[in-house]
């Protein structure tokens, strides 16, 4: 893969970590009187002049020097630090000197590049998030009943949780399944899996995301040889599958093959969809699990948007046209628990990512340089401890991001860290969603908070340390590169122990674990999954695989093993393989045959 082009994008303006915010010998002359109208850029507002700035700083100055220092000697702060959950130190005090805003630079309007303010120019007055919960346990009959009731109560899209066998291309009577299947997400080992798993749900009028990587092409291939069975058109087909083998390199470490072959894969899938499925979303570019490993919000955007840019690179070497494939790239964000950050980082998320589309790429559609994301609550801030904490943890970080843009949201269960979620925690974590929507208010207006100068100072921040990092992984050649270096694992490893370290010392208080511990904990229900799930699942498949056409499968097989060889797309020839019922594992196994197997280099 050939190495990513110099950045051509400018850091954003110097922060307040970057400068002095005046001096005390100058305090006293205020700032106010040099406020000036202003009607430019991206909207109108009020803005200093240089001034006004100067003067605005020695008025802070002296407000530091004077009652703040009063203030501070009756009430010492609570902390020598006062940081961000992600160790970033945060002002006493934003001003317009901190935010210094270009509007049409910057913000620009909800709609309109940058679409720092939003990827609609209605967002949610027009129409509301994707209310998208992740479901998926047992076997496919289970989890059909699961989406179906999920659906009644008013979700409004569905993602699949697959368990770890079928996460890692094995199928269920593999020795290697033993005492996982059906254990944290659905067994789906052939198309016939697929068939009961949506059995009586409209491929055509819902949205399906499926949470799969290494063995994502197989899973799409079902997906598409379900619509093909039904006589739905595969352009009337929509969703998204994670397919983001470069975050698995990094954070989560359920690959299939090696990088290179995994990228070359990717983009078969990209090219195939952007020609035969144009309503899917054929990667979503994780930062989630980049997050859930340890990283900072700095790193998780950094890092998720230099995988992006890694998949553009891709696909633009082979010949295809930015602007053909660049709008159904999708994102996935997590959304830990500093509220702000949270939010700046979305804001941040999409006015990078259309910097780089337009600058670096090339593209000309407004659709290719939106960032639209997915996005789901932390799963590492749930506690074990007293687990209904999970609920107002879980609504905070829900608020952030709404306010920060979401496009679809799940939001995880108080019962996660025993268990896959109960039908009634379930309930609860929808009607979360359900009442920021509709009760709290802050649908009505489009990026209420867009402006304020703390969020413009700490997204302008999160920017400039993310392409910092985007910077050095250029300069090794992009991100495969770095990936074989061990650099992102290394740099989330460190963070991950720092971030254990503050835990342990008191510097990072979290309720109810290293503080306002409870003695003698309440039991919660838990959802247990019975192991007959598995003989279930083996006798289903042992029947599909002895009535079904041998010969047809050998040679489908034989097809998948020919263009995995040479260059041609391999999804056709994965879908014909899905059609004649062949399974995930004897699909996956020619790819490891002939693509090769993978360890991880990065030294901790």
């Amino acid at each position: 893969m050939p190495a990513m082009a110099p950045r051509e994008i400018t850091p954003p303006p110097e922060t307040a970590a970057d400068r002095a915010v005046g001096s005390p010998e100058n305090a006293g002359e205020r700032g106010g009187d040099a406020l000036r109208s202003t009607n430019g850029g991206g909207g109108e507002g009020l803005a200093l002049d240089e001034a006004g700035l100067a003067a605005l700083r020695r008025a802070v100055a002296a407000w530091r020097a004077g009652p703040v220092a009063e203030a501070s000697a009756r009430f010492p702060p609570r902390s020598e630090r006062f940081t961000t959950w992600s160790g970033i130190d945060v002002p006493d005090l934003a001003t317009p000197a901190d935010a210094p805003v270009d509007h049409a630079a910057d913000l620009g309007l909800p709609g309109e590049y940058p679409f720092t303010r939003g990827v609609q120019p209605t967002m949610y007055r027009g129409r509301l998030w994707t209310m998208r919960m992740f479901a998926g346990f047992g076997t496919p009959e289970q989890t059909n009943a699961r989406f179906k009731y999920l659906l009644a109560e008013g979700q409004t899209g569905l993602s699949t949780a697959f368990d770890f066998p079928t996460l890692m291309g094995y199928d269920s009577d593999s020795p290697r399944s033993l005492g996982e299947v059906g254990m944290c997400g659905v067994a789906v080992d052939t198309l016939r899996d697929m068939e009961v798993l949506f059995d009586g749900i409209p491929l055509d009028q819902v949205t399906t995301s499926m949470t799969i990587n290494g063995p994502a092409a197989v899973l799409l291939a079902f997906y598409i040889a379900l619509a093909d069975k039904r006589g739905i058109p595969r352009s009337r087909i929509g969703g998204t599958v994670q397919n983001d083998c470069l975050k698995e390199f990094i954070a989560q470490h359920a690959w299939l093959v090696p990088p290179r072959p995994a990228m070359r894969i990717v983009t078969d899938m990209i090219e195939f969809c952007a020609r035969e499925v144009p309503r899917w979303n054929s990667v979503s570019i994780s930062g989630y699990h980049i997050r859930e490993a340890g990283s900072t919000a700095a790193q998780e955007l950094a890092f998720t948007l230099a995988d992006g840019l890694a998949y553009v690179e891709s696909c633009v070497a082979r010949g295809l046209d930015v602007d053909a494939f660049a709008p159904r790239l999708s994102f996935f964000f997590d959304v830990h628990s500093d509220f702000f950050e949270e939010i700046a980082k979305f804001r941040a998320a999409r006015r990078m990512w259309a910097r780089f589309l337009k600058v670096r790429y090339g593209a000309k559609k407004a659709e290719s340089m939106k960032l639209r994301t997915h996005a789901q609550t932390a799963g590492v801030s749930l506690t074990a401890q007293q687990p209904y904490n999970n609920v107002v943890r879980v609504s905070l970080q829900a608020l952030a991001a709404v306010l920060g843009g979401t496009q679809s949201l799940h939001t995880n269960s108080l019962d996660e860290t025993y268990a896959l979620p109960t039908e009634e925690s379930v309930t609860i974590a929808l009607r979360t969603q359900q009442i920021i929507a509709h009760e709290s208010g802050v649908a009505n207006t489009i990026d209420p908070l867009g402006g304020s100068y703390y969020v413009e100072w700490l997204t302008d921040r999160l920017e400039k340390e993310a392409l910092e990092y985007i910077q050095r992984i250029d300069e090794m050649g992009g991100m495969v590169a770095a990936i074989e270096k061990g650099y992102p694992q290394r740099e989330i490893a460190a963070s991950a122990y720092r971030f254990q370290r503050e835990l342990e010392s008191n510097e990072r208080i979290m309720v109810g674990v290293n503080r306002y511990a409870a003695v003698g904990e309440k039991t919660i229900p838990l959802l247990r999954i019975d192991e007959e799930v598995q003989r279930v699942q083996c006798e289903n498949l042992a029947r599909v695989k002895a009535q079904r056409d041998q010969d047809r499968v050998r040679r489908a097989l034989a097809d998948v093993r020919s263009a995995a060889r040479g260059r041609d797309n391999l999804m056709p020839p994965l879908i014909a393989a899905a059609s004649a019922y062949a399974t995930e594992q004897e699909i996956c196994d020619v790819l490891r045959d002939v693509l090769g197997t993978y360890s991880d280099p990065a030294e901790f």
